[in-house]
């Protein structure tokens, strides 16, 4: 772990895109910016596209093509953060002359930036960030603008995308290239809630996390990062800071703050707090949810084989790889359960489909409604959440349990109720 003493006095902030959503926000998060660059503090900003941009883009594609080139869609798709990095360095150029600093904005584009991926189109990995370029504007003190959500393959030459939330883990790799003091993330939120507050109104704030709890909650389904983004920050000791992009004018600074040593006893809302010993405990830290998952099946008892069968046809097809959530063999047959991002997992099933004889899709709707915990381990815990579900009429499919969390698998028109459930039995009384 990298001592925070070393770290540089430089901040990288991720403006996501409902925060980028008009020219006033765009010129609200310049602003920020600008005010902590007069802080002293060297500045990395990472834009997403504007909101609704990539939803606009991915359906003028399918309005094109029913099935579009997944090299064709990442450079249709990388235009949108271009756009974003071009007005925010048109707006951060202003901000800064009118603050009376000698410093400028400079965007850039992922592969501008170095940032260096494999050839996966739609669904790239980063496999190394040499921002040269970035650097020397950074050396000297202007401002650097970076196109998130995309790179380019060292090998092909060919811009790649990194899937749907991807400018977390580039705002991440940056972070770590320039062993920055913290990555903050900017949103339309005021930080980590126990639950999607769309889905639960009475969601509250967690204020402090560790690194490994948030890794838990994005992997099975929490919104506010890519888990990728946070699987990075995990393996790299990034300090991450997750806040509102545009809080209201003299309202309290909320935030969550995320560590690799943050105490166990900071950890959850305090009104929860209050109920837990501070030793060995129940707790539930936050509910979490996929909305869309899905089944396959296919002959055979070998699991690294079908796990392969799956990779070469979507690969086939140049689509990219689900998120493999389980996967275990019952009677001479294997089953998968995965998910994706709407358009992508959309695309996927329809290409396993195609593929019938090889490949069962199951007929039932399906989610998952995930309880990140502390004492998942606990025979207590589980068989409390399951009485709290059966006591609502939810039957569980399949229960999977980690060292941090308790997944529920059941019909996708329950998942609602499940979310509101278990967060209730959670919440204090």
């Amino acid at each position: 772990m990298t001592d925070r003493s070393q770290r540089q006095r430089l901040i990288v902030q991720k403006f996501g895109g409902m925060s980028l959503a008009t020219p006033e926000h765009i010129r609200n998060a310049a602003a920020r910016v600008a005010a902590l660059r007069a802080q002293g503090y060297g500045v990395i900003a990472v834009v997403s596209a504007m909101a609704k941009t990539t939803d606009e883009l991915i359906k003028l594609a399918y309005s094109v093509s029913p099935s579009p080139n997944r090299r064709e869609l990442d450079m249709l798709l990388s235009t949108g953060e271009r756009v974003s990095m071009a007005l925010f360095s048109m707006a951060l150029t202003d901000a800064l002359k009118n603050s009376g600093l000698g410093a400028k904005a400079i965007s850039f584009t992922g592969s501008q930036a170095g940032i260096l991926t494999d050839d996966t189109h739609s669904n790239a990995r980063i496999i190394d960030v040499r921002p040269h370029r970035v650097q020397e504007e950074i050396d000297r003190g202007n401002v650097a603008i970076l196109a998130g959500f995309q790179g380019v393959s060292p090998v092909s030459k060919e811009i790649t995308t990194l899937g749907r939330g991807g400018t977390d883990v580039t705002a991440v790799a940056m972070a770590i290239a320039f062993n920055a003091e913290r990555c903050e993330i900017l949103k339309e939120v005021d930080g980590v809630l126990t639950a999607d507050p769309r889905l639960v109104p009475s969601a509250m704030l967690i204020e402090n996390l560790t690194l490994d709890e948030l890794s838990e909650m994005t992997f099975w389904g929490a919104k506010v990062l890519h888990y990728r983004s946070v699987e990075l920050a995990l393996t790299h000791s990034v300090p991450l800071h997750i806040a509102l992009a545009h809080p209201e004018s003299g309202a309290p600074a909320l935030s969550t703050k995320v560590a690799p040593n943050a105490g166990i006893a900071d950890s959850l809302p305090k009104e929860i707090a209050m109920k837990q010993s501070v030793y060995e405990n129940e707790s539930v830290l936050s509910v979490n949810s996929h909305a869309d998952v899905q089944r396959i099946s296919l002959g055979g008892s070998d699991l690294s084989h079908a796990l392969a069968q799956l990779e070469d046809t979507l690969r086939s097809a140049q689509l990219p790889l689900p998120q493999i959530l389980e996967a275990h063999c019952v009677e001479n047959r294997i089953e998968i359960l995965f998910t994706a991002p709407a358009e992508a997992l959309e695309a996927q099933v329809r290409c396993l489909a195609n593929k019938s004889s090889v490949f069962a899709l199951t007929t039932d709707p399906l989610a998952t409604v995930t309880a990140t915990c502390r004492g998942a381990v606990s025979r207590g815990l589980i068989g409390k959440l399951s009485a709290a579900l059966n006591a609502r009429k939810i039957a569980s499919k399949q229960i999977l349990v980690s060292s941090l969390s308790i997944t529920f698998l059941i019909d996708k028109t329950q998942r609602d109720l499940a979310v509101e459930t278990i967060h209730t039995f959670a919440s204090p009384n």
